[in-house]
């Protein structure tokens, strides 16, 4: 099983739309590329801590590439603003990729070449070696499993039935 982190706005929704898919074997909410360990909702909010929201994401390889990884958090972000998601605006939503190997790196770089082509200079995913990443508090995992009406700015219709679990 692998892992990568991804910043592409309010987790709630980036964490609801990758659990659906064949090979995610699980998920988490929290904060990462910040000033301090451990923050709080509120620190991040306020901008006392600097860090995005993000989504840890273990997944099965032999199921699920990291290449196909991509092109579902490109379904749904924005890659030419920065700082912003939707209706969400500020540093804690600017988005990155936080991978933990130098090969994992090298797969982002060249799949975002590829895919902009000559747009790529224009992209504002940051592509990091993951570090210091912090969970959310427990209100926050699975928030809109637990809260079916709360606002996301990610379509979560965009997975197709046959890129379902259980499908």
């Amino acid at each position: 099983m692998k892992k990568v982190i991804l910043a592409g706005g309010c987790f709630w929704g980036v964490e609801a739309y990758f659990k659906q898919l064949k090979g995610v074997e699980e998920t988490s909410v929290g904060y990462i590329d910040g000033n301090k360990r451990y923050p709080t909702y509120d620190e991040v909010c306020i901008g006392v801590a600097t860090h995005t929201e993000a989504v840890e994401v273990f997944y099965d390889e032999t199921v699920l590439s990291l290449e196909k990884l991509l092109e579902h958090f490109l379904r749904f972000v924005n890659p030419f603003t920065l700082n912003r998601q939707g209706h969400d605006i500020g540093k804690q939503y600017r988005s990155g990729i936080y991978v933990f190997s130098d090969f994992d790196a090298d797969v982002v770089n060249a799949y975002f070449k590829s895919y902009f082509k000559d747009d790529y200079n224009r992209v504002q995913i940051k592509v990091k070696m993951a570090k210091d990443y912090d969970k959310a508090e427990a209100y926050h995992q699975d928030y809109l499993d637990k809260n079916p009406g709360g606002y996301c700015h990610v379509n979560l219709n965009l997975v197709t039935k046959d890129e379902k679990k259980n499908a």
